[in-house]
Protein backbone atom coordinates (compact mmCIF):
# COMPACT_ATOMS: atom_id res chain seq x y z
CA UNK A 1 0.00 0.00 0.00
CA UNK A 2 1.35 3.35 -0.87
CA UNK A 3 1.81 5.92 2.07
CA UNK A 4 1.03 9.54 2.09
CA UNK A 5 4.32 10.21 2.20
CA UNK A 6 5.06 8.19 -1.09
CA UNK A 7 2.43 9.99 -3.06
CA UNK A 8 3.41 13.54 -1.75
CA UNK A 9 7.15 12.69 -3.08
CA UNK A 10 6.11 11.38 -6.15
CA UNK A 11 3.80 14.51 -6.87
CA UNK A 12 6.55 17.07 -6.11
CA UNK A 13 8.98 14.69 -8.21
CA UNK A 14 6.71 15.44 -11.11
CA UNK A 15 6.62 19.25 -10.37
CA UNK A 16 10.51 18.86 -10.28
CA UNK A 17 10.62 16.94 -13.94
CA UNK A 18 8.29 19.80 -15.19
CA UNK A 19 10.00 23.08 -14.33
CA UNK A 20 13.49 21.47 -15.53
CA UNK A 21 11.75 20.92 -18.66
CA UNK A 22 9.87 24.32 -19.26
CA UNK A 23 13.80 25.58 -17.72
CA UNK A 24 15.51 24.13 -20.64
CA UNK A 25 12.42 24.11 -23.11
CA UNK A 26 13.32 28.33 -22.02
CA UNK A 27 17.11 28.62 -22.32
CA UNK A 28 16.65 26.45 -25.56
CA UNK A 29 14.32 28.83 -26.68
CA UNK A 30 15.96 31.97 -25.65
CA UNK A 31 19.38 31.26 -27.06
CA UNK A 32 19.89 28.71 -29.12
CA UNK A 33 16.83 28.34 -32.01
CA UNK A 34 12.97 29.67 -32.06
CA UNK A 35 10.44 27.83 -33.75
CA UNK A 36 8.65 29.34 -36.87
CA UNK A 37 5.79 28.86 -38.34
CA UNK A 38 5.29 30.42 -42.46
CA UNK A 39 2.08 32.15 -42.99
CA UNK A 40 1.83 33.54 -46.02
CA UNK A 41 3.92 33.42 -49.48
CA UNK A 42 5.98 36.73 -49.25
CA UNK A 43 9.29 34.41 -49.14
CA UNK A 44 8.30 31.56 -52.55
CA UNK A 45 8.77 29.64 -53.93
CA UNK A 46 11.92 29.74 -51.38
CA UNK A 47 9.65 29.10 -48.26
CA UNK A 48 5.98 27.94 -48.89
CA UNK A 49 3.48 28.44 -46.36
CA UNK A 50 3.18 25.72 -44.13
CA UNK A 51 6.75 25.51 -43.94
CA UNK A 52 8.12 24.90 -40.48
CA UNK A 53 11.76 25.83 -39.11
CA UNK A 54 14.11 26.94 -36.76
CA UNK A 55 15.43 29.76 -36.64
CA UNK A 56 19.87 30.28 -35.21
CA UNK A 57 19.31 32.92 -32.59
CA UNK A 58 22.99 32.50 -31.89
CA UNK A 59 23.96 33.58 -35.68
CA UNK A 60 23.66 37.68 -35.26
CA UNK A 61 23.94 37.77 -31.45
CA UNK A 62 20.83 39.10 -28.98
CA UNK A 63 18.93 41.83 -28.12
CA UNK A 64 15.74 42.34 -26.22
CA UNK A 65 13.66 40.61 -28.89
CA UNK A 66 15.99 37.71 -28.11
CA UNK A 67 13.53 36.32 -25.18
CA UNK A 68 10.12 35.37 -25.24
CA UNK A 69 7.29 38.00 -25.38
CA UNK A 70 10.67 40.61 -25.78
CA UNK A 71 11.30 39.84 -21.63
CA UNK A 72 15.19 40.60 -21.90
CA UNK A 73 14.67 44.65 -21.43
CA UNK A 74 17.87 44.58 -19.85
CA UNK A 75 19.90 43.70 -23.17
CA UNK A 76 20.94 47.27 -24.92
CA UNK A 77 21.49 47.06 -28.23
CA UNK A 78 23.00 43.94 -28.94
CA UNK A 79 25.38 41.24 -26.94
CA UNK A 80 27.64 39.07 -29.00
CA UNK A 81 26.43 40.46 -31.66
CA UNK A 82 27.67 39.27 -35.22
CA UNK A 83 26.55 41.19 -38.86
CA UNK A 84 24.35 39.49 -40.91
CA UNK A 85 25.06 38.78 -44.51
CA UNK A 86 23.62 40.16 -47.48
CA UNK A 87 21.16 37.16 -48.74
CA UNK A 88 20.28 35.82 -45.38
CA UNK A 89 17.04 34.91 -44.65
CA UNK A 90 16.02 36.49 -41.46
CA UNK A 91 13.69 36.45 -38.69
CA UNK A 92 13.02 40.02 -36.72
CA UNK A 93 10.60 41.86 -35.16
CA UNK A 94 8.32 44.13 -36.89
CA UNK A 95 9.59 47.34 -36.21
CA UNK A 96 5.52 48.68 -36.48
CA UNK A 97 3.47 46.19 -35.42
CA UNK A 98 5.62 44.20 -33.45
CA UNK A 99 5.17 40.63 -34.89
CA UNK A 100 7.74 38.28 -36.08
CA UNK A 101 8.69 38.73 -39.97
CA UNK A 102 11.17 36.70 -41.83
CA UNK A 103 12.15 38.02 -45.20
CA UNK A 104 15.72 38.28 -47.31
CA UNK A 105 18.54 41.01 -46.16
CA UNK A 106 18.89 42.73 -49.40
CA UNK A 107 20.37 46.06 -47.94
CA UNK A 108 23.36 46.89 -45.49
CA UNK A 109 24.37 50.13 -43.85
CA UNK A 110 25.35 52.57 -46.42
CA UNK A 111 23.50 50.87 -49.40
CA UNK A 112 21.67 52.55 -51.28
CA UNK A 113 18.36 50.43 -53.05
CA UNK A 114 15.94 51.30 -55.76
CA UNK A 115 13.58 48.82 -57.59
CA UNK A 116 13.26 49.83 -61.73
CA UNK A 117 10.76 48.60 -63.18
CA UNK A 118 10.52 44.98 -61.22
CA UNK A 119 14.65 45.27 -61.21
CA UNK A 120 16.65 45.90 -58.49
CA UNK A 121 19.80 48.50 -57.85
CA UNK A 122 22.18 47.90 -55.35
CA UNK A 123 24.71 51.77 -55.25
CA UNK A 124 23.87 51.88 -58.66
CA UNK A 125 24.43 48.94 -60.23
CA UNK A 126 22.04 46.86 -61.92
CA UNK A 127 21.62 43.26 -59.83
CA UNK A 128 22.14 40.36 -62.28
CA UNK A 129 19.07 37.92 -62.72
CA UNK A 130 18.64 35.05 -64.98
CA UNK A 131 14.84 33.48 -66.74
CA UNK A 132 14.55 30.49 -64.54
CA UNK A 133 11.06 29.13 -66.10
CA UNK A 134 8.22 29.16 -63.89
CA UNK A 135 7.19 28.85 -60.60
CA UNK A 136 3.35 26.35 -60.82
CA UNK A 137 1.06 26.14 -58.09
CA UNK A 138 -2.52 24.68 -57.80
CA UNK A 139 -4.94 27.80 -57.04
CA UNK A 140 -6.47 26.62 -53.74
CA UNK A 141 -6.35 28.29 -50.29
CA UNK A 142 -3.41 27.30 -48.40
CA UNK A 143 -2.67 26.83 -45.10
CA UNK A 144 -5.12 27.53 -41.81
CA UNK A 145 -5.53 30.99 -43.28
CA UNK A 146 -7.07 29.68 -46.28
CA UNK A 147 -4.88 32.17 -48.68
CA UNK A 148 -4.92 31.60 -52.13
CA UNK A 149 -2.12 32.25 -54.53
CA UNK A 150 -1.69 35.59 -56.96
CA UNK A 151 -0.94 34.64 -60.54
CA UNK A 152 0.74 35.43 -63.45
CA UNK A 153 -1.39 33.64 -65.66
CA UNK A 154 -4.58 35.14 -64.11
CA UNK A 155 -7.50 34.55 -63.60
CA UNK A 156 -6.95 31.50 -63.09
CA UNK A 157 -10.18 29.30 -61.38
CA UNK A 158 -10.08 26.79 -58.52
CA UNK A 159 -7.96 24.02 -59.05
CA UNK A 160 -6.22 25.28 -61.69
CA UNK A 161 -2.77 26.24 -62.51
CA UNK A 162 -1.40 29.27 -61.20
CA UNK A 163 1.89 30.81 -62.55
CA UNK A 164 4.34 33.09 -61.72
CA UNK A 165 7.48 34.24 -63.52
CA UNK A 166 10.44 32.72 -61.68
CA UNK A 167 14.02 34.49 -61.72
CA UNK A 168 17.60 33.56 -59.99
CA UNK A 169 19.41 36.77 -58.40
CA UNK A 170 22.87 36.79 -57.89
CA UNK A 171 23.52 39.51 -55.29
CA UNK A 172 27.00 41.19 -55.31
CA UNK A 173 28.38 39.15 -52.56
CA UNK A 174 27.94 35.97 -54.69
CA UNK A 175 24.44 35.00 -53.22
CA UNK A 176 21.98 33.45 -55.69
CA UNK A 177 18.46 32.99 -54.80
CA UNK A 178 15.28 32.26 -56.61
CA UNK A 179 13.03 35.23 -56.86
CA UNK A 180 9.15 35.52 -58.29
CA UNK A 181 7.10 37.70 -60.36
CA UNK A 182 3.67 38.68 -60.76
CA UNK A 183 3.44 41.16 -62.77
CA UNK A 184 4.58 44.92 -62.84
CA UNK A 185 3.06 46.49 -59.38
CA UNK A 186 3.79 49.67 -56.69
CA UNK A 187 7.05 48.50 -55.70
CA UNK A 188 8.38 47.54 -59.18
CA UNK A 189 9.39 51.56 -59.56
CA UNK A 190 10.37 53.13 -56.01
CA UNK A 191 12.96 56.04 -55.38
CA UNK A 192 16.37 55.28 -53.82
CA UNK A 193 16.57 54.45 -50.78
CA UNK A 194 18.97 54.42 -48.47
CA UNK A 195 20.05 52.20 -45.36
CA UNK A 196 20.96 54.40 -42.52
CA UNK A 197 23.64 53.24 -40.05
CA UNK A 198 22.70 50.23 -37.58
CA UNK A 199 19.35 49.49 -39.88
CA UNK A 200 18.70 46.85 -42.22
CA UNK A 201 16.36 46.92 -46.04
CA UNK A 202 14.82 43.65 -46.50
CA UNK A 203 12.69 42.17 -49.17
CA UNK A 204 10.76 39.09 -50.09
CA UNK A 205 11.49 36.35 -52.76
CA UNK A 206 8.13 36.57 -54.18
CA UNK A 207 8.32 39.93 -55.02
CA UNK A 208 4.94 41.18 -55.89
CA UNK A 209 3.42 39.88 -53.09
CA UNK A 210 5.43 41.13 -50.12
CA UNK A 211 4.94 44.15 -47.95
CA UNK A 212 8.62 45.10 -46.91
CA UNK A 213 11.12 47.49 -46.49
CA UNK A 214 10.06 49.20 -49.87
CA UNK A 215 6.60 50.20 -47.56
CA UNK A 216 7.04 52.84 -45.00
CA UNK A 217 6.32 52.64 -41.71
CA UNK A 218 3.89 55.07 -41.95
CA UNK A 219 1.96 53.15 -44.22
CA UNK A 220 2.83 49.98 -41.90
CA UNK A 221 5.29 48.71 -43.76
CA UNK A 222 8.55 47.19 -42.64
CA UNK A 223 10.71 50.28 -43.64
CA UNK A 224 14.30 50.25 -42.49
CA UNK A 225 14.86 47.71 -39.63
CA UNK A 226 16.81 48.25 -36.51
CA UNK A 227 20.02 46.19 -35.76
CA UNK A 228 18.24 45.45 -32.48
CA UNK A 229 15.02 43.90 -34.16
CA UNK A 230 17.35 40.71 -35.46
CA UNK A 231 15.84 37.78 -34.21
CA UNK A 232 17.90 35.39 -35.92
CA UNK A 233 18.62 33.45 -39.51
CA UNK A 234 16.69 30.61 -41.20
CA UNK A 235 18.75 27.89 -42.27
CA UNK A 236 16.70 24.78 -43.29
CA UNK A 237 13.10 24.03 -43.26
CA UNK A 238 12.76 21.08 -40.80
CA UNK A 239 9.01 19.96 -41.52
CA UNK A 240 6.35 21.54 -43.95
CA UNK A 241 2.48 20.77 -44.58
CA UNK A 242 0.49 22.25 -47.42
CA UNK A 243 -3.13 21.55 -45.25
CA UNK A 244 -4.66 23.66 -42.89
CA UNK A 245 -3.43 21.62 -39.83
CA UNK A 246 -0.15 19.35 -39.17
CA UNK A 247 -1.74 16.63 -38.53
CA UNK A 248 -3.15 16.23 -41.96
CA UNK A 249 -0.45 13.62 -42.95
CA UNK A 250 -2.20 13.71 -46.19
CA UNK A 251 -0.84 17.01 -46.99
CA UNK A 252 2.83 16.24 -45.64
CA UNK A 253 5.56 17.83 -48.52
CA UNK A 254 7.71 15.27 -47.63
CA UNK A 255 10.78 16.43 -50.30
CA UNK A 256 10.96 19.75 -47.72
CA UNK A 257 12.11 17.98 -44.74
CA UNK A 258 15.28 19.13 -43.48
CA UNK A 259 15.64 21.34 -47.07
CA UNK A 260 18.56 23.79 -46.61
CA UNK A 261 17.28 27.31 -47.19
CA UNK A 262 19.42 29.34 -49.89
Amino acid sequence: MTSKAEVKDGLWETVKTVVYALLIAGIFRTLLFQPFWIPSGSMKDTLLIGDFLFVNKFAYGYSQYSCPFSLCTFIDGRWVSSEPERGDVVVFRHPVNGTDFIKRLIGLPGDRIQMRDGILYLNGEEVQTEPDGTFDEVMAPQGPQRLTPRCANGPVGQGGTCSKEKFIETLPNGVSHSILNIGMGPNDNTPVYTVPEGHYFFMGDNRDNSTDSRVDQLARGVGMVPAENLIGRADRVIFSAAGRSLFFFWTWRADRFFEEIV
